[in-house]
């Protein structure tokens, strides 16, 4: 498929010749579910804890005896009906992450590619460089009318990350981390030649 190229000005430069495979294919939404739960599984923190029953601090000795106190027997004030007692069953420190194929996880970025380009939604730039002021950034974003959008490109100068750090709905990867939920979660994709050159790489 092609597009046309253009720069940060919104002036046209040229088009691209994208690869069908990875900018036309059916996109799977179900695949795309997959790997955006496997995703934000795998960056949980895990590192909810209480006390159980064995951890909390007090007496291992019987509270009192088994009979003729008229009370319920018990064994344990650390027992979890006790105000002192451990929490039962409650949430240790785990990892929630979990393995998925490469290839689902392949075929994941290239549905959510294929699905902006679909929707009209992929822009393709001619680069990005050169730009080191905030508000030069905020000012060609709001002339291109992105209200939310993901610039992908092969490798991001610190400077140019810098100045779009604070510009709201922008986002800025490069190519090792483009990802399906970051594509999915913004509204347009915008991708520089240099990005389109380091996507085939990764996805060959």
């Amino acid at each position: 498929m092609k597009l046309d190229v253009v720069d940060f000005d919104a002036k046209a430069v040229g088009s691209a010749e994208l690869p069908d495979d990875i900018f036309a294919a059916e996109p799977r939404t179900d695949i795309i579910a997959r790997v955006i739960h496997w995703q934000l599984a795998k960056r949980r923190a895990g590192t909810h804890k209480v006390k159980g029953m064995g951890e909390v601090s007090g007496t291992t000795r019987k509270p009192y005896k088994q009979k003729g106190t008229g009370n319920a027997r018990q064994g344990s004030l650390r027992a979890p009906q006790f105000r002192t007692g451990g929490v039962v069953h409650g949430p240790v420190v785990r990892d929630h992450g979990y393995s998925l194929n490469k290839k689902v996880r392949r075929l994941g970025l290239v549905s959510a590619l294929s699905q902006k380009a679909a929707e009209g939604k992929l822009v393709v730039l001619d680069a990005v460089g050169g730009i080191e002021k905030t508000k030069d950034v905020a000012s060609r974003v709001k002339n291109f009318g992105w209200s939310s959008a993901l610039i992908v490109d092969a490798a991001v100068e610190e400077k140019f990350l810098r100045a779009s750090r604070n510009v709201h709905g922008l986002d800025v990867l490069p190519v090792v981390g483009a990802n399906v939920y970051d594509i999915v979660r913004h509204d347009v994709l915008v991708i520089t030649k240099a990005g389109i050159e380091g996507l085939k790489e990764r996805l060959a």
